[in-house]
């Protein structure tokens, strides 16, 4: 299956790459992964703010240009991460009425459905390996292939502001909702010793723990929200409106260092196993898992054993409350929060420790399709 899928966005990738002009290709081609350290540092690169991802966006290529970017994406994703992406680009639309379409971050519009990027580096048709990433506001996809197959769909991140919109009708649309619910119905059904191990905190951090980090390492605690950009903002205005940001997080989520020290990320994983759930627990955990993983087409994912999955949660578990929860195993690290606008703004994200973007312990071209299976690495390495 993943044989297939690498030459289906290996087509269209290539279909893409030359429709584009020679100022185009300037921005949307760069070398292959490992080709050079600007361009592996920059590969590794990613972010889920509105900031600038690296590509050429959506609002610069022709409307069939972007058809081409949209085949890309759901030839890697499963149908249902397809709609749910597309779905969160349209919701910059609805953020951008939320916020009075007073919000710019420096640019002619701030939440802009057509600001999302796209680069390519290596030649789609090639022998060595190659990768891409799509990326904008609450989106980040990073695929890599080698040796004809897809090697790597990780970091994969989702967002959605706001989380929940009214419809008419009396219906809502909650992008990420499933997940969100899962994940309350798995906690609420534990007694009071699992409870006791799987709530690890009264209260959520304002934010996923990892960040946009390209890689995880024991004890990474929550990147304030001014590091999560491609840089930092030279207008003093944007400066103080991040910054008036971190502060209402932090006052509003109450954390301090020694409640920041208690979430960081660790090998040793937080919560309870799947090994100590019941049927019905283990089908919700399986459930919670696909969720994330679920995201990308049949076959591209790491096998995961639901006894080694461990599920923590941080803050009250009753809906509307600002919550947290994280999926970790040894090969696995899932983060959800959901906590600004009061509990209105979701984030999302999967990773696999040790293999994100297909490079491991080595990261030459020659071995970047070797790393995907080996099976010493785990979290942290």
């Amino acid at each position: 299956m993943t044989e297939s899928v690498a030459r289906e966005i290996a087509a269209v990738a290539s279909a893409w790459l030359a429709t584009l002009s020679r100022d185009q290709r300037a921005i949307a081609h760069w070398p292959a992964p490992g080709a050079d350290p600007q361009t592996e540092a920059e590969r590794l690169r990613w972010y889920y703010t509105p900031t600038d991802h690296g590509g050429l966006t959506l609002g610069a290529q022709s409307l069939s240009q972007q058809r081409l970017v949209m085949r890309l994406l759901a030839a890697a994703l499963s149908p249902a991460g397809y709609a749910t992406l597309i779905t969160v680009i349209g919701l910059e639309n609805e953020l951008d009425r939320v916020e009075g379409f007073a919000i710019d971050w420096g640019q002619e519009r701030g939440r802009d459905p057509g600001r999302y990027h796209l680069r390519v580096f290596g030649d789609p048709t090639g022998p060595t390996p190659w990768s891409w990433r799509f990326g904008g506001h609450h989106i980040s996809v990073n695929v890599l292939v080698a040796d004809g197959a897809v090697r790597s769909a990780t970091p994969l991140f989702l967002g959605a502001d706001p989380a929940a919109t009214g419809l008419v009708g009396g219906g809502s649309l909650r992008p990420l909702g499933g997940i969100e619910d899962t994940a309350r119905a798995l906690v609420r059904s534990f007694d009071r010793d699992l409870a006791s191990r799987a709530v690890v905190h009264d209260r959520a951090p304002s934010d996923i723990i990892g960040g946009n980090r390209s890689h995880l390492a024991d004890g990474d605690q929550m990147l304030p929200l001014g590091e999560v950009w491609r840089g930092h903002f030279s207008d003093p205005e944007l400066r103080a409106r991040v910054q008036g940001m971190v502060d209402t997080a932090a006052r509003e989520s109450g954390y301090g260092p020694r409640d920041h020290k208690a979430l960081a990320l660790r090998r040793t994983p937080l919560g309870v196993a799947g090994k100590e759930l019941d049927r019905n627990q283990r089908a919700l955990l399986g459930q919670l898992v696909a969720g994330f993983q679920g995201r990308v087409r049949d076959g591209l994912t790491v096998p995961v054993d639901l006894d080694t999955v461990h599920f923590a949660w941080a803050g009250p578990t009753h809906r509307g409350a600002p919550h947290y929860f994280r999926l970790q195993s040894p090969r696995i690290l899932a983060e959800w929060d959901n906590t600004a606008r009061k509990a209105n703004h979701a984030h999302s994200v999967w990773r696999e420790p040790g293999a994100d973007f297909g490079v491991g312990l080595k990261r030459t071209a020659r071995t970047l399709g070797e790393i995907h299976n080996d099976p010493k690495l785990s979290w942290g390495s």
